[in-house]
């Protein structure tokens, strides 16, 4: 793989809290623990052991993912804090996942790059 562009912003997903009874087996097929982090740019999230993300809360987070790289806000796309303290910012958000299982927070941050379409980075 040949990455040539810089993207405009780096994505960190935090699982924040796990099941009714804080305990991963026989809830998440996945493992998730408090405190896991996972980080992405345009590729798929990934832990620090390598391991990937939820592949049911991918459908989830690609969308919120694509709000932030269009300029949006994600204080506007609906939704409900689950633990109730995601700080107000148009860069952060919190989930739950499809299964109700894992309560995830999204934070991005800009890099400095400059936007995929606007900054005239796409050619056919």
């Amino acid at each position: 793989m040949k990455k040539w562009y810089d993207e405009e912003y780096v994505f960190e997903i935090e699982v924040v809290s796990v099941s009714h009874d804080n305990k991963t087996e026989n809830h998440c097929r996945n493992g998730e623990e408090v405190g896991d982090v996972y980080r992405c740019t345009y590729d798929c999230p990934v832990n620090a052991q390598g391991r990937g993300f939820c592949s049911k809360s991918m459908l989830l987070l690609f969308p919120m993912l694509e709000t932030v790289r269009g300029g949006g806000d994600l204080r506007r796309i609906g939704g409900f804090s689950p633990t109730g303290n995601a700080p107000d910012s148009p860069l952060e958000k919190e989930f739950a996942c499809p299964d109700g299982v894992v309560t995830y927070r999204l934070r991005a941050r800009k890099t400095g790059g400059e936007n995929y379409h606007t900054g005239n980075f796409y050619r056919e």
